[in-house]
């Protein structure tokens, strides 16, 4: 698996190695080992599974206090995922970087503590399938809207 560091550090783009023929495929769309460098100790606490239709804007979603790092890749269909970087201290704070993923590129955005996520779907409807770090908590829930000025969203719409 091809690890690909973004234009904000500590966000990343994991390309997996795919196995085919013309039986189907196989292909690791996660292990362990690769998050060493990146995420000391990560340990992931849920998994979410969603899936919306054509021209669906989610997010821009972050949690206070419980914030959660997310691996997220697509099951079927293609979007146009977001992570802005919400950690004050950061030289990128308020900058954000998208990244087309889909079921034919199989590529997962890494977006670790700290940022909001958000996500476009570009094909007919699409299924997305996400790690997290922290359970998800409705009262700790906040949401940046999607087409915020000061962080210049270049939706693909």
């Amino acid at each position: 698996m091809r690890q690909l560091e973004t234009k904000i550090p500590g966000v990343f783009v994991f390309e997996p190695t795919v196995h085919g023929d013309e039986r189907g495929y196989f292909m690791e769309s996660f292990r362990l080992s690769q998050f060493s460098d990146i995420a000391r100790d990560i340990n992931f606490v849920q998994d979410n599974q969603s899936k919306s239709r054509q021209g669906t804007l989610r997010g821009l979603h972050y949690q206070v206090n419980y914030p959660q790092g997310k691996l997220v890749r697509v099951l079927s269909g293609e979007i146009f995922d977001v992570a802005v970087d919400l950690r004050r201290s950061s030289p990128t704070f308020g900058k954000w970087v998208g990244e087309k993923l889909s079921s034919l590129n199989k590529k997962q955005l890494w977006i670790p503590e700290g940022f909001a996520h958000g996500f476009y779907v570009m094909s007919g409807e699409a299924e997305i399938f996400y790690k997290c770090t922290e359970y998800y908590s409705p009262e700790h829930d906040r949401a940046i809207l999607w087409n915020d000025p000061k962080i210049g969203i270049n939706w693909p719409y």
